[in-house]
């Protein structure tokens, strides 16, 4: 199972692959990416950083559009729409949950 730990560092550590690849160096990332060098060296060794900078650099190495990619928006197709007992999801509600079998006691 993969723990926000391990994601960072692979985050990380695959952002910093892009940047070499693109042959960025660390302070001119930085300064596009308006954070700062120690920030992004943080940020590319799996170091506790901010949703913010993880944006803001993927912006600096256009991957914004990568990054939308790996969240569907989910809409629903108009045919769909035109049917009026399907509306579009406002807000998520629990399932049903089924009654016990024993009927409920004070446990005495």
């Amino acid at each position: 199972m993969e723990t926000s730990h391990s994601l960072k560092n692979k985050i990380g550590k695959r952002m910093a692959r892009i940047r070499l690849t693109r042959n960025v160096t660390q302070a001119a990332l930085a300064k596009d990416a308006g954070i700062g060098l120690r920030t992004l060296r943080r940020f590319e060794t799996g170091q506790a950083s901010t949703f913010d900078t993880f944006l803001r650099i993927a912006i600096a190495l256009e991957l914004a559009d990568d990054l939308l990619n790996a969240f569907p928006s989910h809409d629903i197709w108009p045919i769909e729409r035109s049917d009026t007992r399907r509306r579009e999801r406002k807000r998520a509600r629990p399932s049903k949950t089924t009654m016990p079998d024993k009927p409920w006691s004070w446990n005495e």
